[in-house]
């Protein structure tokens, strides 16, 4: 689809500003009631998705015809977190806030807009497939002192994917050789891509460059198919949510079981594979990635228009898929958790699809720093007020943008990932 055929969805904008806050219903306090990074760190309309809503109107209208570089930073200025989308759910069935937002970006970067620190992730990624330009002879330097399969010389029932960030990112390479090693002495078949590993695409097609998602999702596909692999594992909620939501938006359906290694980890704890044996006496509270959570939700492509059913009706026919964020990953992470004995799990207010985001996502970190530091800060003080002595998360995005948060703001505070906690109650 294109930014136009979303005319009557954009038109029928209530303008009620539920896309800036959590839902009345679930409001638990003042302080952190807020659901929209960007609307709350501008202050201005036009930053939330009821104003980029209405920037779509008047340019699918002709109204809008000199793109200018403060409407490109108010429309990339945002961390595509999706939960303007679950909010606006609350009251308007027929509007798609975040595929607005993905189509408005696309057809800016179509007509010139570019944001120079997206251009210079882009040209890194064609040099190098990888969203940080680093060499593509280095991704796989997290592998050495691991024993596993190469798909590209041996079959391989699980094929593991570690993303961008865990490849290039040194402070990850241990928890990613860990997650593999968890699997393997579950009596997991595991293998990697090895050199024919790459980048996702999701975070250039967040950017507004579609075409390189669509390349490196028929690239894996292939990939998947000669391996025969009947299992996708990642532990980057990122790469997750390219592979369940976006892939088969832009027509790509990958014939295999996709699962992050948290519910990898929560089958093989309940099958009795894994064993968590020692105790952990911490009070903690865990944080839902964007793309883990409510945009982890699968996607479904659909194609149709809005037709007049009845005198006073206008409907989408074929009927159109109803996406409120519900088929995220929500309870595996936690009760991998929970099942660790000592462990205490207390919940922030704003959890599940409710989340408030990490601030990393959407090509936010790359360009708008002051963004992302600021989103990030917001959701360790809610952390902070739970009196968890830790927060744990799901993603290598979230935990990289809370760390350099952490330390920017003096430090006091601790986040670690999944991984971690299983591989200490498995004994280290």
């Amino acid at each position: 689809m294109s930014l136009s055929d979303y005319h009557y969805e954009v038109s029928h904008c209530h303008r009620c500003s539920y896309c800036k806050f959590v839902p009345f219903q679930v409001m638990k306090s003042r302080r952190f009631f807020q659901g929209c990074p960007s609307i709350a760190f501008r202050n201005f309309h036009s930053y939330a998705a009821g104003g980029r809503v209405i920037l779509a109107l008047s340019i699918i209208e002709g109204r809008l015809k000199e793109y200018t570089e403060t409407l490109a930073k108010i429309v990339f200025e945002c961390t595509m977190c999706g939960a303007c989308q679950v909010q606006c759910r609350t009251y308007n069935y027929n509007l798609n806030p975040i595929e607005v937002m993905q189509e408005l970006r696309t057809h800016l970067i179509e007509n010139g807009q570019l944001i120079p620190e997206h251009l210079m992730v882009i040209d890194g990624l064609k040099r190098e497939d990888n969203v940080f330009g680093e060499p593509k002879a280095d991704r796989n330097r997290w592998l050495e002192g691991l024993e596993i399969k190469d798909i590209n010389t041996e079959k391989a029932d699980v094929l593991f994917h570690p993303g961008c960030r865990t490849c290039y990112d040194e402070e990850f390479w241990d928890n990613a050789r860990a997650a593999v090693t968890i699997l393997q002495n579950a009596g997991v078949d595991v293998g990697t891509a090895g050199k024919e590993d790459s980048c996702c695409g999701g975070r250039a097609y967040e950017m507004g460059y579609k075409g390189e998602l669509v390349n490196y999702a028929e690239a894996l596909a292939g990939r998947i198919k000669a391996s025969g692999a009947t299992k996708l594992v990642t532990p980057c909620a990122d790469c997750y949510g390219t592979f369940k939501a976006y892939f088969p938006i832009v027509g790509q359906e990958l014939d295999v079981e996709i699962l992050h290694t948290s519910e990898m980890y929560d089958r093989l704890i309940k099958e009795g594979r894994i064993k968590l044996k020692k105790e952990i006496p911490m009070k903690i509270t865990y944080h839902d990635p964007c793309k883990l959570g409510r945009r982890g939700e699968p996607g479904i492509p659909w194609e149709g228009e809005y037709k007049r059913v009845e005198p006073h009706i206008f409907a989408p026919v074929p009927e159109k898929p109803v996406k409120l964020g519900l088929g995220g990953c929500y309870e595996p992470p936690r009760d991998v958790l929970k099942a660790i004995p000592g462990v205490e799990l207390v919940e922030m207010e704003r959890n599940r699809i409710h989340s408030w985001c990490c601030g990393a996502g959407g090509g936010a970190m790359e360009a708008f720093e002051d963004l992302s530091t600021w989103t990030a800060l917001e959701r360790i003080e809610e952390a902070k007020s739970t009196g968890a002595e830790v927060m744990v998360t799901a993603c290598p995005w979230c935990e990289r943008n809370f760390r350099d948060a952490i330390k920017e703001a003096g430090g006091g505070f601790e986040v670690f990932d999944v991984t971690e906690f299983v591989r200490e109650a498995m004994g280290g």
